[in-house]
């Protein structure tokens, strides 16, 4: 009985939010936390943490399968690719490029966002109208197109493919705060703030915002994992990150010319993806159950 009676009570939507998060997260939401933290241990201990240089040549050694010994010994653990460079390396060094763009992305959508369906949500009227109408303009042009014309006028690289991911992905932001401001402007502590002469600027922030704050949060957790694929995506399709600078998305590309000879060169990179953006999408899973008390 104690076990079903805590069983009930995780499940319970009126249990107060404040023990909820305390909690913590549930057992997937502390894998997907660990299958980060071990991508980002291994991202930023790069240096260290791989055998060789990502961006050495030795034709020599190239096309050399996974496990194999070099001539002097040395065990190329993925094997290598087409130029010769040690494919584990390149590997590790092109988790920076997908966790660095996913962050980024995520941080400057996520801001662009929250600022414009705040004010929107807030103000309301025509404000609110306008807001939303270029929320509904931005959904309607195709991601690609967005892509294809600033990397036209800017160029590729790292920093454009962070601008066309924070171009594209604002509005889901906007729209989710835009709802949840709506909601916590009528409530009656927002009323009493504002009769009693808060500036707009201080209530937004005082009291709207923390209303707000817990679903943008949400949002970004599962926003995470699909900014590693479409930064995946732009690198492969000669968009986003440029060799010889490694990516994931790249390594996918270099991999094409190589699928029967060289099979380890696409598939080590899309194992990549698939796992860190699986751990990604556990984590925003947790995170909104642990947040919002609708989905109990």
């Amino acid at each position: 009985m104690p076990a079903a009676s805590t069983a009930s009570s995780a499940l319970d939507p009126r249990e107060d939010p404040a023990r909820r998060r305390r909690r913590g997260l549930a057992p997937a939401g502390n894998a997907g936390i660990g299958v980060l933290i071990a991508v980002a241990l291994a991202a930023l201990g790069a240096p260290t943490v791989a055998p060789r240089n990502p961006l050495a040549q030795h034709l020599a050694d190239r096309l050399m399968s996974p496990g194999t010994r070099g001539p002097h010994g040395e065990v190329f653990w993925l094997g290598t690719d087409g130029l010769g460079r040690d494919a584990l390396s390149r590997l590790i060094y092109g988790a920076r490029a997908s966790l660095a763009v996913a962050g980024l992305a995520v941080a400057c959508s996520g801001a662009l966002g929250l600022f414009l369906g705040l004010t929107a949500g807030y103000y309301r009227g025509w404000v609110g109208a306008v807001v939303m109408r270029v929320v509904d303009l931005v959904l309607s042009i195709p991601f690609l197109l967005i892509a294809i014309a600033v990397v036209a006028a800017l160029g590729p690289g790292l920093e454009h493919t962070v601008l066309v991911l924070g171009l594209t992905r604002w509005p889901r932001y906007a729209r989710v705060a835009f709802a949840q401001t709506l909601a916590g402007r009528s409530r009656e502590f927002v009323e009493a703030a504002r009769a009693l002469g808060g500036t707009d600027v201080r209530v937004m922030l005082r009291h709207v915002l923390p209303e707000v704050l817990p679903s943008i949060v949400v949002v970004g957790t599962l926003e995470i994992g699909l900014m590693i694929v479409y930064e995946a995506a732009l690198s492969f399709l000669g968009l986003g990150v440029q060799p010889p600078t490694p990516s994931w998305g790249n390594m996918l590309a270099d991999g094409r010319a190589y699928l029967a000879t060289g099979w380890w060169l696409a598939t080590f990179p899309g194992l990549a993806i698939m796992v860190t953006v699986l751990g990604a999408n556990l984590l925003g899973d947790a995170v909104r159950d642990r947040l919002d008390p609708r989905v109990r």
